[in-house]
């Protein structure tokens, strides 16, 4: 018992200290703050305005890309929830199909393609409120050895397509003041390296369509409601990665696909929009274009190692 009086007394001695109080209302200050920012960062993201109409019992997600990686598990996850979900892949899932789901065969890359898809889509079950452009792909090469074919296979899917689809699936949202558009970018949006820079390229467009849309929403279509959210994924245990986690040093540092899901989920089902990135430990990339020139190079350069040293090609 007097031990105990004495650690109590120690303690009140220490919260009497002039230091120990300016450093406590420091440290109090910075995490309010930290509220407060995603507070209002959250209001004015989706424009001060709740949307108390969201039904998910009559909801209709289209998720591009949902055959695999993240795209699966976005589309087992809503299918577990009764959302009926409509996936537009170019084969169909490995998995059988959840009642409330339903494949469309589609090259993303044919904007033909995507005009007869959008119109059957429509015609089978009325207008989608809730689009995941999540279909993309990459190769690591340099610039030089990329082919005219694959770059614009490239820009088709991940960045066109996008740009398709949501002409395609916007009036209708915008008619009802009520929807969501999620366009799965990359951390390569706020950094490209080396034999990265057609892919980065793809996805800095993509957070630039994500902003640009959401203006647009606001100020030209007048529809408040409709949210707007994009998703910077870093390292993903996916196919796209799946070589360089083989050959390299990726082991440790790729996030299952099913992470990303659940974020991207959760965000839906919220009703609100917002800027998502995976891990949230990497919160601070999006602020790399504002750090100094001599270091942003310096950490362009540590991911560029990373990169070259995953497919065992470059210095060790």
């Amino acid at each position: 018992m007097y031990q105990q009086q004495q650690i109590l007394s120690q303690v009140i001695d220490l919260a009497k200290n002039p230091r120990v109080q300016v450093t406590a209302a420091i440290l109090f200050a910075f995490k309010s703050l930290g509220y407060w920012n995603a507070w209002y960062t959250k209001r004015k993201v989706n424009n001060h305005v709740s949307d108390p109409s969201w039904d998910w019992s009559r909801e209709i997600v289209v998720v591009t890309g949902g055959s695999s990686g993240i795209g699966a598990a976005i589309v087992s996850k809503f299918a577990e929830k009764g959302i009926k979900v409509l996936i537009l892949d170019r084969i169909p899932p490995a998995t059988k199909f959840a009642p409330n789901t339903y494949f469309y065969k589609i090259d993303l890359t044919d904007s033909e393609a995507i005009s007869s898809v959008s119109d059957q889509i429509r015609e089978d079950h009325g207008n989608p409120t809730v689009l995941i452009n999540n279909a993309g792909f990459a190769e690591l090469t340099s610039l030089l050895d990329s082919s005219e074919s694959y770059l614009r296979k490239l820009f088709d899917v991940n960045l066109l397509a996008p740009y398709l689809l949501t002409q395609q699936f916007l009036p209708s949202m915008v008619k009802r003041n009520h929807g969501h558009i999620v366009n799965v970018a990359s951390q390569a949006s706020f950094a490209t390296q080396a034999t990265n820079v057609a892919y980065g390229s793809t996805k800095a467009g993509l957070l630039a369509f994500h902003e640009g849309l959401g203006q647009e929403l606001r100020y030209i279509y007048k529809a408040p409601r409709v949210r707007t959210s994009v998703v910077h994924p870093s390292w993903i245990r996916t196919a796209m990665t799946a070589e360089m986690v083989a050959k390299g040093k990726l082991k440790d540092t790729v996030t299952p696909p099913e992470v990303v899901a659940d974020r991207i989920v959760n965000q839906v089902i919220s009703g609100f929009g917002a800027q998502i990135i995976v891990p949230s430990n990497l919160w601070w990339t999006s602020l790399i274009r504002g750090l100094p020139g001599w270091l942003q190079e310096s950490l362009r350069n540590q991911v560029t190692l990373v990169l070259i040293n995953a497919m065992g090609s470059g210095p060790k």
